[in-house]
């Protein structure tokens, strides 16, 4: 994701980390937070040498739990969401000043299906997968704020870190929200975190309202009559028909939806035929949506019907769609995300912290933010490979400005 134009990159200067030298960071890191910084760099390389799909995630989550229980969370719950877990921190300070007394923190334990091209010495150890997307990092630096939050508790209210599965597809934080994730621990605003290739490290990226779009996903198969090629007239031709339709679908972004509003739609897959002289009796398309406002989706798929009917009506084949709905649109909450926005500037600089256009790109913690007030934040990953690439890896230089921020948004929103 490229940094929005206008970023400086630069921030101001005045600590050392102590595991690089080179890297200087903004006073208002918290020096413990910088102090912990190779702890949670050795947290985030062992889960990144150990990476797990989707609810598969046992091996990390073990960790996670036992690295909280270490801590001293006044709560470690496990098994929510079939793989979550769960620790709660309760401050020592109190009354809060404000009407918030529990706040959410989540990160994503999940790896996805890619082989590691990275060459690191702490380089996956399981041939096809490999945390291509950061969650390693995500999960060591929410890690990292745990361990802070539990040693200082410095602040009145319950702290609840939330560490999620399947994130890449299996909609693992719907699932922790059906096993009553929110009433159980009482959250009243939760609040997550994306590393961001191409944005400077110590930088954070944020807008309110939509921010991430829903995804929905298109399935078509087409049965035509198939035949000699000699002899087309004989025949329904599935590719012509697949070609019709890929052509059609996109004339539903050009032409229906509104200039100023966003929408794609990207047929991805096209199956047909395995021989260059007959005519294939079936075609499958398989493709996704995305979109940011719950009028556009709604609009998108219902022209992707009519369009599917009128090609079939057209071509006499018969084509059936399957079109199911994905991760609804990340919605950002006005207030919380101006509260986000203090915080992060607290721990960066307010020349380092940006509104940013929103992404097409999907992300589950939509859920969270459908049950719960909150706001979804992007910090600096630097000049890395990108997400869901081979090459790419988490920037451990983020680690301090990461647990910075969850660390301020609970000493803050429950200041006593």
């Amino acid at each position: 994701m490229p940094p929005p134009v206008g970023w400086t990159g630069s921030c101001m200067l005045d600590r050392v980390l102590p595991s690089n030298p080179e890297v200087r960071i903004h006073m208002p890191i918290v020096n413990r937070v910088a102090d912990l910084q190779p702890d949670i760099q050795a947290w985030r390389r062992d889960i990144h040498e150990n990476p797990e799909l989707l609810y598969d995630v046992h091996r990390t989550a073990s960790f996670v739990a036992d690295r909280l229980r270490e801590f001293g969370c006044d709560e470690v719950a496990t098994g929510l969401g079939r793989t979550g877990v769960v620790g709660v921190i309760k401050g020592k300070k109190g009354p809060a000043k404000g009407d918030v007394k529990v706040i959410g923190l989540r990160a994503d334990m999940d790896a996805l299906p890619i082989e590691e091209q990275t060459n690191l010495p702490y380089a996956s150890k399981t041939p096809g997968k490999m945390h291509a997307c950061g969650h390693d990092g995500h999960t060591a630096m929410l890690l990292g704020a745990a361990r802070y939050l539990a040693e200082t508790r410095n602040f009145a209210g319950d702290a609840v870190v939330i560490f999620q599965p399947a994130e890449e597809g299996g909609a693992g934080a719907a699932a922790m929200i059906k096993d009553g994730l929110m009433d159980r621990f009482g959250i009243e605003q939760v609040y997550g975190m994306h590393n961001g290739p191409g944005i400077p490290i110590g930088s954070f990226a944020i807008r309110s309202g939509p921010i991430m779009a829903a995804t929905d996903a298109i399935d078509i198969k087409i049965e035509g009559h198939g035949g000699h090629a000699a002899r087309p007239h004989k025949c329904i031709d599935s590719v012509l028909v697949g070609a019709q339709l890929i052509t059609a679908l996109q004339q539903i972004v050009a032409r229906t939806i509104d200039p100023l509003d966003s929408a794609v739609i990207s047929m991805c897959e096209f199956h047909a035929g395995n021989a260059r002289n007959v005519i294939p009796q079936t075609a499958e398309l398989r493709g996704t949506v995305r979109t940011l406002t719950k009028e556009v989706r709604d609009l998108v798929e219902k022209r992707v019907r009519e369009v599917v009917d009128g090609v079939a009506r057209m071509t006499g084949a018969r084509i059936d769609l399957t079109y199911e709905h994905g991760y609804p649109v990340t919605v950002n909450h006005d207030a919380q995300t101006e509260f986000a926005s203090r915080i992060a500037r607290e721990v960066a600089g307010a020349s380092n912290v940006h509104e940013m256009p929103p992404l097409m790109g999907a992300e589950d913690f939509s859920y969270m933010l459908e049950a719960r007030p909150g706001a979804f934040i992007f910090c600096g990953n630097g000049d890395s490979a990108g997400l869901h690439h081979p090459a790419y890896n988490f920037n451990d230089e983020a680690i301090v400005f990461g647990t910075s921020y969850f660390v301020k948004i609970v000493e803050n929103a429950l200041a006593a």
